[in-house]
């Protein structure tokens, strides 16, 4: 029997311990560096699974490596399973984590026959914290030759082209007192940031269209009889390339410096992580996974609204700058819901999206067979 009928079979009779670690883990979300259960879930079945699992690995309590195998081609994936607030897990990062495992799993028995060492990633906080650039700054990537992943999303698409973005939280300090009695002593610090929104508002116009400039108020004062003493906010500023981003992010922080400025307030920006890059697809890896993904019946659609979830920002780019990697998308038949949605977060659990698991997995676990045999590909990628 060929490698991918063994994989095929693997996949078939383990597909119920997949949709139901998918399932639990959507029942229970947790944010950024807050994944305690969810780490511990996707690493306790990749030690049954006989992986060689350490926790809390590069000093992140919620991160893990497990590896297996000891062939000449050292593939990556990660699993990603943190939650975003308030809205769980419509981004589908269940769907993520329980395609990795069963990967993982339809993996285990071939790495050796196939030539490879395998690690799984459990990767926290890709939802602004950047756990990936962490650990890859800490070593958790050294050793590894290619590194993929698969995110769900409305329909397929192979390749990822997302936004290098700054996450910024940006406080604003002023001075309370009585918005009746006693205005003068006060320094409005809700002020500072309608006057930086404003500025940022026209500052777009002048912005390439391959620009995203976009935020929430977290705090924005405390009863309305009091002039805010502090205001506070979370600012995605986003471009095509880190190049680019260099570029356009003064010009948004000399917009909450105008708030400042005029309003009297003192302005507080901490960088939430270190940037997240644009994504660099390696085209062998895409070739590979594009081929076996339509193998096993998933369809790329014509671009349009539906695929642009490939756009979206990842600490996985930062990853395809060091190695060889892949970030596609597999398709949940969400649509009209897409992502970040809570309609997206009740498909994450459907029929369909118990399907894409099993597929992305299927095809992550063809692909990498595929790069350990095609001599060529192999050789370039353990050069």
């Amino acid at each position: 029997m060929d490698l991918h009928s063994r994989i095929e079979r693997r996949i078939a009779h383990g597909q119920q311990d997949a949709i139901r670690l998918s399932h639990l883990l959507h029942a229970n979300p947790e944010v950024a560096w807050e994944e305690v259960r969810a780490s511990t879930w996707v690493a306790g079945r990749l030690d049954d699974l006989g992986y060689e699992v350490t926790s809390g690995v590069c000093d992140l309590p919620t991160a893990f490596r497990a590896r297996i195998g000891t062939g000449p081609l050292h593939i990556g994936i990660c699993a990603e399973y943190d939650a975003l607030p308030g809205l769980g897990h419509a981004c589908g990062h269940n769907i993520i984590a329980a395609s990795a495992v069963a990967a993982a799993a339809a993996l285990a028995p071939v790495v050796d026959d196939a030539g490879l060492t395998v690690s799984i990633l459990g990767t926290p906080a890709e939802e602004g914290g950047g756990g990936k650039i962490l650990m890859l700054e800490r070593g958790a990537f050294a050793g590894i030759h290619a590194a993929m992943m698969v995110h769900p999303g409305p329909v397929d698409v192979a390749e990822a082209d997302p936004f290098a973005v700054a996450h910024l939280n940006v406080k604003f300090h002023g001075k309370a007192a009585h918005a009746a009695a006693y205005p003068e002593h006060g320094i409005n610090a809700a002020d500072a940031f309608t006057v930086s929104q404003v500025a940022i508002g026209l500052l777009r116009q002048q912005l390439p269209h391959s620009t995203r400039v976009h935020g929430i108020l977290t705090n924005g004062g405390e009863a309305p009889n009091a002039i805010p003493e502090s205001t506070e906010g979370r600012w995605y500023v986003r471009a095509s390339t880190l190049d680019e981003l260099l570029d356009i992010e003064p010009r948004v922080l000399r917009c909450f410096e105008a708030g400042a400025l005029a309003t009297g307030c003192e302005l507080e920006i901490e960088p939430e992580s270190a940037p997240y890059s644009e994504f660099l697809n390696d085209p062998d890896l895409v070739a590979a996974y594009r081929r076996n993904s339509v193998a096993i019946g998933r369809r790329y659609a014509d671009p349009g609204p539906a695929s642009r979830m490939n756009r979206a920002s990842t600490d996985m780019g930062n990853v395809s700058r060091v190695l060889p990697a892949i970030h596609p998308y597999i398709g949940i038949d969400s649509l009209p819901a897409v992502n970040h949605q809570q309609e997206f977060a009740a498909h994450c659990i459907s029929p369909a999206a118990d399907n894409a698991v099993l597929d992305a997995a299927a095809a992550m676990a063809f692909t990498a067979v595929d790069l350990a045999l095609d001599t060529g590909i192999s050789t370039r990628l353990t050069s």
